[in-house]
């Protein structure tokens, strides 16, 4: 670092291109030249006037003698700041001066002080505006790195909580922050998510979804292999039960990896509710991905191919619904899907106040229309609304999006080729999902393969007091969570 902060604060200035926001102040202070530089926006001005140069100019001003070796020193112990550095390297001064620090440079120190002073720009705690919550804690992810963290250390009170930070983006130098429990996590699978990281090469990270794609390269699959929550208490489960998490600087989501199919059919709130309850409301959520996926392609393959299964006067009633309905049974599926997929994409687009009301309106006047003006049948308006509303249940975005792909896919099987498309179709999606890993856990684990342990916590849930052991699938290590270590 050059000692002539007049050549430094010019390399500064250039390598900022002269940007108005860069703000240099340049004091005298026995006799000594100083000067202190902060970005206006990302710092605080208040913090700077109160703290910083008060302390700079009136506080020296009361020591009386040399207590300290030199100026320098002086103004390191005598400015009131929690988070004061020294840097010596030049280079990272532009890193510091974005993040909101404010730099303090002494004339003929080939070093500089480094104060926090950030410009408090986050929004307060609330409740998550993407996962519904009944009963359990209200509060969720902001985009403050420090804040969220803090809302899971304050959780898992534990010396093995660990935080791993890697900087990410050539440009943004996004933090973005490991968490795992020590003795708890694979740390074969904690080294491998950080070696990913820190190998990352772009020009920026704006939100933990930028880095889904870099985690799981291998194995493309329409089904998430990363969940996305903004829930602290979700993100401890995880972490309780050996996953890693991942938190982005400036994003309120949270990754957790691994993620795998049954996750996507638990909730939160089931272990904060009585047992019983909660293993119905996951045999329903079940119930819902089946019929969400495969009614439309069964109904499509019955009525194109296969009419002899169904009973003779159901049949005749579904043929009578038919007869003014120009188009093949397939189109009209087709068709009721697309306009439900367009209702529902507004819904979530346009301001709240309106969406709900907007789209109860737009399905039941288009599909009355519709029937009224015998384009589809009313059977085909029942069978898209059951298939829509099932599919209602899952709110990850990218689970609605693996549903919906597979939903098209048997739709096309059934359409060609009829009950033996859709048995082919439903054989291929098992055999897709069997054959998936994610950080060499199977996809379907504790299913396939089949994990006694394991099943207690998946489409069932047993007392706590009867939930010893974490599930192997996981982690090998620290396998008792109650009564004792093993």
């Amino acid at each position: 670092m050059n000692p002539n902060i007049e050549i430094l604060i010019q390399k500064i200035s250039e390598t900022f291109h002269q940007s108005s926001d860069l703000k240099i102040r340049n004091l005298t202070i026995k006799n000594h030249k100083v000067a202190y530089l902060f970005i206006e926006g990302v710092s605080s001005g208040a913090t700077i006037s109160e703290f910083i140069v008060h302390s700079m100019t009136y506080d020296i001003k009361q020591t009386k003698g040399n207590i300290f070796h030199n100026l320098f020193d002086t103004l390191q112990n005598i400015i009131p700041n929690d988070s004061l550095m020294i840097l010596e390297k030049e280079e990272d001064i532009p890193y510091y001066l974005s993040s909101g620090f404010t730099i303090v440079l002494v004339d003929g120190y080939k070093k500089a002080i480094v104060l926090e002073s950030r410009q408090d720009l986050s929004r307060g705690i609330s409740e998550s505006s993407s996962e519904g919550i009944i009963r359990g804690p209200k509060d969720s992810f902001t985009e403050t790195h420090a804040m969220n963290i803090g809302l899971v250390r304050k959780r898992i009170k534990d010396p093995n909580f660990v935080v791993k930070d890697t900087f990410v983006g050539k440009r943004t130098k996004t933090k973005v922050s490991t968490l795992y429990i020590h003795d708890i996590a694979e740390m074969e699978k904690v080294n491998k998510i950080i070696d990913k990281l820190s190998k990352i090469d772009v020009d920026g990270i704006l939100d933990s979804g930028n880095i889904r794609e870099f985690l799981i390269t291998k194995q493309k699959s329409t089904f998430p292999k990363v969940i996305s929550t903004e829930r602290p208490d979700l993100v401890c489960q995880s972490l309780l039960n050996g996953k890693i998490v991942i938190l982005v600087e400036n994003s309120p989501y949270a990754l957790i990896i691994p993620a795998l199919f049954i996750d996507f059919f638990h909730n939160p709130e089931d272990y904060y509710q009585n047992p019983a309850n909660v293993n119905l409301t996951r045999f329903l959520r079940l119930t819902a991905f089946l019929m969400t996926i495969l009614i439309p392609a069964l109904y499509i393959s019955v009525m194109t191919f296969n009419t002899s299964i169904l009973p003779e006067k159901l049949l005749i009633s579904l043929y009578h619904q038919r007869l003014a309905v120009p188009f093949p049974t397939s189109f009209e599926i087709l068709l009721l899907l697309i306009i439900f997929e367009i209702l529902r994409e507004c819904d979530i687009r346009i301001p709240s106040a309106m969406g709900t009301a907007m789209s109860i309106v737009g399905g039941l006047v288009l599909g009355d229309a519709a029937v009224s003006a015998g384009i589809v049948s009313p059977i085909a308006v029942i069978i898209v609304a059951v298939t829509s509303i099932s599919g209602l249940l899952f709110s990850d975005i990218d689970m609605i999006n693996g549903i919906r792909f597979w939903r098209i896919l048997f739709i096309l099987f059934s359409t060609f080729f009829g009950i033996i498309g859709f048995t082919v179709c439903l054989m291929i999606l098992v055999i897709k999902l069997a054959n998936l890993k994610i950080m060499g856990t199977d996809y379907l684990s504790p299913i396939s393969p089949l994990n006694v342990i394991g099943l207690k916590d998946s489409f069932i849930r047993i007392p706590k007091n009867q939930d010893k052991e974490r599930p192997s699938y996981l982690t090998t290590k620290n396998k008792i969570k109650l009564g004792g270590k093993k």
